[in-house]
C-alpha cells in the first residue's frame, strides 16, 4: 500500500454556509467517485478557499459526509493578482494500491481554468 494525493477545485456562487457545504459536497463526492474510494482510504484533506469566502469551513462538509477519522484543516488561499475568485481547492491525500499518474483529479465550474491540462 501507499500514498497518493488527489487534487481538486470548484467554484461557488455566494460566499454562504450553504453554499460553501454543498459545493465542497460535490466536489468530495466526485473525488471519491472518480477514483473508486472509500471513506477509509481517506488519510487527510487540505482545503483552501479564496479570501472572499468565509461564511463556513469547508471540512464541515467532509464531516457531514462521515469523514470523521481523516485529518482536515482548512486554509486561506493565498491571494495572487487576477486569481479565480470564489474558489475552494483540496488535496486529499489516501492509501492505495494504485500509482499516483493513476489519480484523477478534479476540478468543476469556473475552476476548470485551473488545469486545462486535465480536461478532455
Amino acid at each position: 500500500m501507499s500514498v497518493a494525493v488527489i487534487r481538486g477545485a470548484i467554484t461557488i456562487e455566494k460566499n454562504t454556509e450553504e453554499d460553501i457545504l454543498q459545493n465542497t459536497t460535490i466536489l468530495l463526492q466526485e473525488i471519491m467517485a472518480r477514483n473508486n474510494l472509500k471513506i477509509e482510504d481517506i488519510i487527510s484533506i487540505i482545503f483552501t478557499a479564496t479570501d472572499d469566502i468565509d461564511a463556513a469551513y469547508p471540512a464541515v462538509a467532509a464531516r457531514k459526509l462521515n469523514i470523521i477519522h481523516a485529518g482536515l484543516m482548512c486554509f486561506q488561499e493565498m491571494k495572487v493578482q487576477n486569481s479565480l475568485k470564489m474558489c475552494i481547492r483540496v488535496m486529499v491525500q489516501i492509501k492505495t494500491e494504485k500509482t499516483q499518474d493513476q489519480m484523477k483529479h478534479v476540478y468543476l465550474k469556473k475552476a476548470t481554468v485551473l488545469r486545462p491540462d486535465l480536461l478532455k
